[in-house]
């Protein structure tokens, strides 16, 4: 104290806390009287302070068995005081309790001791001000400060620290390692024979599904200790190619939409692994983009053509939206309202409900795709010949453009990524994959490997130091951390596809 010229507490203010944590209850009334000048809100304060001082006075009379001095303290102490009367009236019924078990039970009060003290003390401690006492837990509080803005400007950070300072130092700045990340092809899935549009892990982590002009969805078992992936099934018969995919969110199901020619829309049972509906209206529908409802029981769908459905699991059409060109929606996390990107270059929200739709934001140009968080707050758009861009839903406010991606009018879909979805990635027109801090603008990644667009990229929402990618070159990458342990594996991996 003495080196900082920092006093932790005011002398009267030191006195005041030993008093009551003492009990003694009459010196730390004379204490606040001390205090009385250096209150920022002096009579109302002084008053609350006082009344909260003799309410633990007269609770430990109680408890004590002592009903005459409790009598005491609330005739002619409390009742006085004229403040919060209505508390007044609701104490005095604990006059009533047969003993001081049924008096902790009924007030929710830890009894005597230095547990409620400390409590109470807290409660005296807001109407300090911190100049005077300082605030209890404060040095940890800073500490936890200190480790949080270490993070933040960890650009890598991808890993769960632990709350508070118990397993992080600070004697030195934290700092993960770009090795940890994934940036590194793992994998290479070679097993599709024309353009890859989609790619898309299961909400558990442990599968993916990816989607192909050559119209096949091949869903692939995820290893979460190597964070390869294995052939499991080839789901056939999608005509028209496979554009677009989207889990339930409990992972038993999977929709699958074609290009924007494909008046159909598939609903796989991943129990089974067979098709559990083929939805189909008209000939002339175009359904192009799906997405679940939380509860797992509807989803919607539409397409540019001007079709918009919200349907069950049997494929039956519940509701319908006339004359919306659809280029991508999302069911928000309320249960009813679904934002849906037109060709008006703007994402607009409709409610099947009760029938309302409101304008959420216009950009310049073609939203091409576009997702949330899971906040369901941040939207990530894909615009065209614009890149990539961040928009807060609530205040509807463009938050910020990522730098260096290539976007033309391909369909590209980007995605969050990361522990808490820290991170953005990308695919590109000139055959990349970058990966950004959301907080920057610059990436801090770019993954080459691709020699075609890259046309849809998914972080693993389980194992975060996991990713793919899909291309037209024919390929899925999976992407992953450099570390020694797979380092050999993408040497027997590249060994087998150069035999």
């Amino acid at each position: 104290m003495q080196e900082s010229g920092c006093r932790l507490d005011h002398p009267a203010a030191a006195k005041f806390r030993q008093h009551v944590m003492d009990g003694d209850w009459n010196k730390a009334d004379n204490d606040l009287n001390e205090l009385k000048p250096l209150l920022e809100k002096s009579s109302h304060s002084l008053a609350e302070m006082k009344f909260l001082i003799l309410e633990q006075k007269y609770l430990e009379y109680l408890e004590d068995g002592r009903v005459l001095d409790a009598l005491h303290v609330l005739r002619n102490e409390l009742t006085p005081l004229q403040h919060n009367t209505s508390r007044v009236h609701e104490i005095s019924s604990f006059m009533m309790c047969g003993g001081a078990e049924e008096l902790k039970t009924i007030t929710g009060w830890e009894g005597k001791g230095a547990k409620s003290r400390t409590a109470l003390m807290e409660r005296l401690q807001q109407f300090l001000p911190p100049s005077i006492m300082l605030p209890p837990r404060r040095l940890y509080t800073l500490l936890n400060q200190a480790v949080e803005l270490q993070k933040e400007k960890c650009p890598y950070h991808n890993t769960k620290m632990e709350q508070g300072i118990e397993n992080t130092s600070l004697l030195v700045d934290h700092q993960c390692s770009r090795d940890e990340f994934p940036c590194e092809t793992i994998q290479v899935l070679n097993d599709h024979c024309d353009e890859v549009w989609y790619c898309r892990f299961s909400p558990d982590g442990l599968k993916l599904a990816t989607g192909s002009k050559d119209t096949s969805v091949i869903i692939w078992d995820v290893d979460p200790e190597t964070l390869t992936c294995t052939h499991r099934k080839t789901l056939e018969g999608h005509s028209y190619g496979v554009a677009f995919l989207a889990w339930s969110p409990d992972g038993s199901h999977l929709i699958a939409c074609g290009p924007e020619d494909c008046p159909e829309l598939w609903v796989w049972n991943m129990d089974t692994e067979e098709l559990q509906v083929k939805l189909s209206n008209t000939p002339e529908d175009s359904l192009t983009a799906c997405s679940w409802h939380k509860d797992g029981t509807r989803f919607v769908t539409g397409g540019i053509r001007g079709q918009f459905y919200q349907s069950d699991l049997g494929g039956n059409v519940l509701d319908s939206w006339e004359g919306v060109r659809v280029n991508c929606l999302w069911c928000r996390s309320d249960g009813k309202s679904v934002l849906a990107a037109d060709t008006h270059h703007r994402i607009r929200s409709y409610n099947f409900e009760d029938l309302t739709d409101s304008n959420i934001l216009v950009e310049d140009q073609p939203v091409v795709t576009f997702c949330v968080d899971q906040t369901d707050r941040l939207a990530l758009l894909n615009v065209a010949t614009q890149g990539v861009h961040l928009w807060d839903l609530e205040d509807k406010c463009l938050i910020r453009k990522y730098q260096g991606v290539t976007q033309g009018h391909f369909t590209i879909h980007s995605c969050f990524g990361g522990v808490n979805q820290d991170f953005i990635a990308s695919g590109s027109e000139d055959h990349k994959v970058y990966i950004w801090h959301i907080k920057r603008e610059h990436p801090i990644a770019t993954l080459t490997g691709h020699t075609r667009t890259v046309n849809s990229v998914s972080w693993n929402p389980v194992y975060h130091q996991m990713m793919a990618s899909a291309s037209d070159d024919c390929t899925v990458r999976i992407w992953g951390p450099a570390t020694d342990r797979q380092k050999s594996t993408i040497g027997d991996q590249l060994n087998k596809s150069q035999l």
